[in-house]
């Protein structure tokens, strides 16, 4: 029986030790989305279109332990984001279209938290004495925008590679951007 992995693969931005966070997404959100995202693709993306696909088969395409997703896959199902028929001939698809599937359903159908402040909203805060940090506003508006981009992210978008520039939506509309544009042209001169 394998194991699910340790969180070691974890995407980390490590902070200092007293104000800034550790920003996490473990591999149990991104393997989640990346599993979906082979579903999509190979089953045809639509609502009980397609083939079934097996997880196996995902393991494979995507390097993942089959035994890991077999876990994941439990919990989507249970969140109706995909369904499973079992059997020599079975597998999985999706329970909605491509289009109408969040990334940040899947993430938080896996039980996922993305944490962004120090503290993580304890009320100890991020000093440890109720106290919270000066940067703790930034790094709590920052957890924000990365909750409204997975929303705003269907899985759809990411099979069709629309994904990138949607960021853009908020970028700042002031000189500095411009500032930073104009330094990026002179630099690549």
């Amino acid at each position: 029986m394998e194991r699910a992995p340790k969180f070691s693969k974890a995407l980390l931005l490590r902070g200092n030790k007293k104000c800034e966070p550790d920003m996490k997404l473990t591999t149990k959100g991104r393997y989640a989305v990346q599993a979906m995202a082979d579903i999509a693709a190979h089953a045809g993306g639509g609502e009980g279109a397609g083939a079934l696909v097996s997880l196996p088969d995902v393991a494979v395409r995507q390097g993942i332990s089959a035994g890991y997703l077999e876990q994941l896959f439990a919990k989507l199902r249970r969140a109706g984001l995909v369904d499973s028929v079992r059997g020599v001939s079975g597998g999985y698809r999706l329970a909605r279209a491509a289009g109408e599937i969040r990334i940040s359903e899947i993430v938080d159908a896996v039980d996922e938290e993305i944490h962004t402040t120090a503290c993580n909203g304890s009320a100890v805060g991020c000093q440890g004495s109720g106290a919270r940090c000066l940067t703790h506003d930034l790094w709590e508006e920052l957890g924000r925008q990365i909750e409204m981009f997975l929303a705003a992210a269907s899985l759809e978008d990411v099979i069709e590679k629309r994904v990138v520039g949607m960021a853009a939506v908020n970028a700042p509309t002031d000189g500095a951007s411009k500032k930073r544009e104009e330094w990026k042209l002179g630099a690549a001169e």
